[in-house]
């Protein structure tokens, strides 16, 4: 009984960890679950018509045991420039936000000086 509890935990464990890594692949990755680096890579064997292999970004100890990434290069740079599209909109919705603080300032600035001077007239 206790063995078979300690391998249904272990089973349980080792699912979870496939789950990370499936929701960890978003945009260009930097470390690899297991706590390797990632390096990008092009697999030569890998070559449709005239272009030269697939690049990837992969970990570094890489194995097929699905819990080390080994993502392609083309879908990891379009997330990432999904992301940082998103980043820039966010920054420019700053700015005009800013722009319109700006104006009201300067009006609030004005204003006070022309209550400025009647009190001093």
């Amino acid at each position: 009984m206790e063995e078979e509890r300690r391998d249904m935990k272990a089973h349980k464990a080792y699912y979870q960890k496939l789950d990370f890594v499936a929701n960890a692949l978003q945009g260009i990755p930097k470390l690899c679950p297991c706590g390797s680096i990632t390096k990008e890579i092009v697999d030569e064997d890998d070559s449709y018509d005239y272009l030269p292999g697939k690049r990837y970004f992969i970990c570094k100890d890489y194995e097929n045991d699905r819990l080390h990434f080994r993502q392609p290069w083309v879908m990891g740079v379009q997330e990432e420039v999904e992301r940082l599209k998103l980043r820039v909109f966010e920054h420019e919705k700053l700015l005009r936000e800013c722009e319109e603080l700006k104006g009201e300032v300067r009006r609030l600035v004005r204003r006070v000086t022309e209550l400025e001077r009647v009190d001093c007239g």
